[in-house]
C-alpha cells in the first residue's frame, strides 16, 4: 500500500510541474516578425529588384530577413538572386511538405520562398486546411525578423488582399506619368478599406534628389488633400547603370556593384526602415496574424 501511494503522489507531482511548466510556456512572449508588402500601382517599376536587393541589404545590418514572391503573374525574386527554386507554397498546402522545407538559401543569409500556384491555392482551402497551413506558416515569426512580401502590381484582388492583410506597405514608382497616376489609384483603393494604412513612399529611377523630392512632396499633398491619406517618405533610388548591368548578370547589385548610387540610396532607405521611430510606429503582429487576415479577405 505505501509503495502504491508514493507511485500515486509521484504521478500527481508530475503532473502539477507539467502543468506549470506548460502555463511558463504559453505565457512566454511568441515572436513576431514585421511584415511588409511591397506593391506598385504598374508593372515595370523596379519593385522586385527593390525588394531584393533592400533584403540583401537588411541582412547585412544583422536583420533575418525572408522574402516571400507572391506575384502571381510574373513571379522572379529567384532569377533576381540568380537561384533556383525547388519548391513553392503549395508544395506546403498540397505535397504535405514543412515551411521550413521550403525555403531556399540566397544571398548574404537572405532566404526567400517562391509562390507560384501556392497562393492561388490558399484561396481554396477548408477552414481545418487553413488553420493546418497557419500553424505551418507561424514558423516563420521565429525564423525571421522582417518579412518582405513582393506582390504583383494593379489593382487585382490578389494584389490588394496582400496590401489590406500587412501592417506596412512600400509603393513604389517611377517619375513617369502613368506610373505616378497608378500609384494614386492604387493608394485611393486602398484608402476606401483602411485609411490609416502605413504607406511607404520610393521613387526609383529619378534623374537627381531635386526630381524626387518633388515628386514625393507632390504625391503626398495630393494623397493627403483628397484622400486624407499621409504618405511617409522611405526614399528615391537613381537611375545608375549598375541596376540594369546587374538584372542582365542575374546579381543583386548591392553585392555587384557596392559603391554605386544605387547601393546607397538601397543603404538609406535599409536605414530609415530600422530607424527607432520608424519601427515603433509600424509595430508587428507577426506573419501568422498575416495569413490569418488574409485568409479572412480570401474567405
Amino acid at each position: 500500500m505505501r509503495d502504491q501511494a508514493e507511485k500515486l503522489r509521484e504521478i500527481i507531482n508530475d503532473i502539477k510541474s507539467y502543468s506549470k511548466q506548460s502555463a511558463s510556456i504559453t505565457a512566454a512572449p511568441t515572436p513576431e516578425a514585421r511584415v511588409i508588402t511591397v506593391t506598385s500601382g504598374k508593372g515595370g517599376v523596379g519593385k522586385t529588384n527593390l525588394t531584393v536587393n533592400l533584403a540583401i541589404k537588411l541582412s547585412q545590418m544583422g536583420m533575418r530577413v525572408i522574402v516571400i514572391d507572391a506575384d502571381l503573374g510574373l513571379a522572379n525574386v529567384d532569377v533576381i538572386m540568380g537561384k533556383m527554386s525547388k519548391y513553392n507554397l503549395s508544395d506546403v498546402i498540397k505535397n504535405g511538405k514543412d515551411i521550413l522545407e521550403i525555403l531556399e538559401e540566397g544571398p548574404c543569409g537572405v532566404r526567400f520562398i517562391s509562390g507560384g500556384s501556392g497562393v492561388q491555392e490558399l484561396i481554396k482551402l477548408n477552414k481545418m486546411q487553413l488553420v493546418d497551413l497557419l500553424m505551418k506558416l507561424g514558423k516563420l515569426d521565429y525564423e525571421a525578423d522582417i518579412i518582405l512580401i513582393d506582390t504583383g502590381a494593379g489593382l487585382s484582388d490578389n494584389v490588394l488582399s496582400f496590401v489590406h492583410a500587412a501592417k506596412e506597405v512600400i509603393l513604389v514608382t517611377t517619375p513617369e506619368p502613368t506610373a505616378i497616376t497608378d500609384a494614386y489609384a492604387l493608394i485611393k483603393t486602398i484608402s476606401l478599406k483602411d485609411s490609416y494604412k502605413d504607406i511607404k513612399l520610393v521613387v526609383n529611377r529619378v534623374e537627381n534628389d531635386k526630381e524626387a523630392n518633388n515628386i514625393l512632396e507632390k504625391l503626398n499633398m495630393v494623397t493627403e488633400k483628397f484622400i486624407g491619406i499621409k504618405l511617409h517618405r522611405l526614399g528615391y533610388i537613381l537611375n545608375d547603370n549598375c541596376v540594369s548591368k546587374s538584372v542582365k548578370i542575374q546579381q543583386p547589385f548591392v553585392l555587384n556593384y557596392t559603391k554605386c548610387e544605387a547601393t546607397k540610396n538601397i543603404t538609406d532607405i535599409a536605414n530609415i526602415l530600422l530607424d527607432a521611430e520608424s519601427t515603433t510606429m509600424a509595430g508587428s503582429s507577426g506573419f501568422k496574424m498575416f495569413i490569418n487576415k488574409l485568409s479572412n479577405i480570401f474567405s
